[in-house]
């Protein structure tokens, strides 16, 4: 399979450190809020990425973090939980929208038994051994208000701060960044470690003589889960191409400083935007996935509308796109149900051979930098041929475990569609009769049952062909 690697700038061959095991580390959510639909695109594509990788014949280890611990948890628990301590506020605030993410998440069709869920709070040792270990080789240094990373003294060394994007000179500056919300257009010195002020949660830190009380800094957090987690270096890093700078530069820096490589391919997803425009609460066009399902629309029909795009290409929101997402969710769902019509007819060799031609082409394009639209297009071919036709879906020669394959791959969970129910057959085989009969009232009067038990029915020459009524 092919990835589009951003620190090579290149589309390239996906080679594992080990023969058969791929090791991906995602980035998570700061978990202090519902995150927002184009938050939800990143997970989709992470997602995505470890299925292909899976299909591809590794078996592999996803890492997901939760960021638990930085400037945003810190301040909305001290707002929301005023009377618990700073460490019982930060549990609540967090563990509750944890919560919350791993149900979105699961919403939209991620397999959550593939990934292992780390929190950064929980990984704290972790980080202050990186920290120590900087600091004794003189690439991070203690001030005032904590510890922090020279990017100086790390190229000095002789290495490259700006592998991901194009750094110089003129946006480079020895001031000190002390939050984790800044300017993305200057490099700055990085915090590794913030000093407790009033009222934060912190952990013991002795460091060299000084009592350094306080908590990790952002970009630290994933430097430390990535590599206690899944070893250094490993294969994939994923996240959105906001994450690009400073976040997963200073990851590189901060991990490379005493070692040689990180991670070998960084896998970046592009913006989602709203009528296109970025999302802002000022603007009105802030959503989450509760809003989405509100106006009556399924979490799936937002996974297939992000599948529609090529990852590296962004995505224009909307509600009327919204809508024929779900309109084509609906249709791929009525072709899956085909499986279980009534029908005597065999197969064809030339349906039998598109269906062949369809799984190939699908598996072919997902190993292809996970080119989704194009294996949604293929598999549309396949889809409006039967439903042009108006054929039962039968067992034949290509078919077997079709839907799984294709499920395994797109997570659109179209496979495992159970069958109508006893009484819906019992309606179906009484309109039958009641034709065969030509006693059209009473099949009309059958029809108009089936529909209020949630089936539509359309007749062709195969016989009665029915479909589930969208509930929207």
């Amino acid at each position: 399979m092919k990835l589009h690697n951003t620190l090579t700038k290149k589309t390239e061959t996906f080679t594992p450190i080990k023969k058969d095991h791929a090791t991906i580390y995602s980035c998570g959510p700061t978990v202090y809020d519902h995150i927002h639909i184009g938050n939800l695109r990143a997970y989709v594509m992470a997602d995505t990425l470890r299925r292909v990788v899976a299909a591809d014949g590794y078996t592999t280890k996803q890492v997901m973090n939760f960021t638990d611990i930085d400037d945003k948890t810190i301040r909305r628990s001290a707002e929301k939980y005023a009377d618990d301590s700073p460490e019982e506020a930060l549990r609540k605030l967090t563990r509750h929208y944890e919560d919350i993410f791993r149900q979105d998440v699961a919403a939209i069709g991620n397999d959550l038994s593939a990934v292992t869920f780390v929190r950064a709070t929980e990984s704290i040792a972790d980080m202050q051994a990186i920290i120590k270990e900087l600091y004794e080789a003189k690439i991070a240094y203690v001030a005032d208000d904590g510890v922090y990373f020279s990017i100086k003294a790390y190229q000095a060394k002789g290495k490259k701060y700006g592998q991901l994007l194009k750094l110089d000179a003129s946006n480079t500056s020895e001031a000190r960044i002390d939050n984790d919300e800044y300017d993305k257009e200057s490099v700055h010195d990085f915090a590794l470690w913030k000093t407790q002020r009033g009222g934060e949660p912190a952990w013991d830190f002795e460091l060299d003589g000084h009592n350094l009380l306080g908590r990790p800094g952002w970009h630290i957090e994933c430097s430390a889960m990535s590599s206690v987690n899944l070893g250094q270096p490993f294969d994939i890093h994923t996240g959105g191409v906001d994450n690009i700078f400073p976040h997963h530069e200073n990851e590189i820096a901060q991990s490379t400083a005493l070692h040689e490589d990180y991670a070998h391919y960084f896998v970046h997803n592009e913006h989602l935007l709203v009528e296109g425009r970025k999302m802002s609460k000022s603007l009105n066009n802030f959503f989450t996935l509760e809003d989405i399902q509100e106006k009556g629309f399924e979490p799936l029909a937002f996974r297939l509308l992000i599948l529609q795009a090529h990852y590296r290409n962004q995505v224009n929101f909307s509600w009327e796109s919204l809508e024929a997402a779900q309109n084509r969710l609906n249709q791929l769902r009525a072709w899956a149900d085909l499986r279980h019509q009534p029908s005597t007819e065999t197969m064809s060799d030339e349906l039998d051979e598109l269906w062949g031609e369809t799984l190939t082409a699908i598996k072919e394009q997902m190993f292809d930098d996970l080119d989704t639209p194009g294996a949604l297009a293929s598999l549309a071919k396949l889809v409006n041929y039967m439903e042009d036709h108006q054929i039962p879906n039968k067992d034949g020669k290509n078919t077997g475990q079709a839907l799984a394959t294709i499920d395994s791959l797109l997570g659109l969970q179209l496979d495992g569609r159970p069958d109508i129910t006893d009484d819906q057959k019992r309606l179906m085989t009484a309109r039958q009769q009641a034709r065969d009969d030509k006693d059209w009232a009473k099949a009309d009067t059958l029809r108009d049952e089936l529909a209020a038990a949630g089936l539509s029915v359309r007749d062709t020459t195969y016989g009665q062909i029915w479909s589930r009524i969208p509930k929207r």
